[in-house]
């Protein structure tokens, strides 16, 4: 299990046991939500990485949205 929590105009991914894997986030130039791990050595167990690709698919297909902030 992954719980996502939003950040202004990102997703933290937090584990089941609370280790932070990482961010979801937005770009605006690609259209493309896309996550970056919280370290480059990080390695995701089989579910993690399920929940992540599952709500990365559903932000694309317009399942799941995150809030938006407008630095003006």
């Amino acid at each position: 299990m992954v719980l996502f929590f939003s950040i202004e105009q990102e997703l933290d991914c937090i584990s089941q046991s609370g280790r932070i894997l990482g961010k979801i986030q937005f770009d605006v130039f690609k259209d493309k939500y896309f996550f970056t791990p919280n370290e480059e050595s990080l390695v995701l167990t089989d579910e993690e990485e399920s929940c992540i690709v599952a709500r990365l698919a559903g932000l694309e297909a317009g399942i799941f949205s995150f809030a938006m902030q407008d630095e003006d």
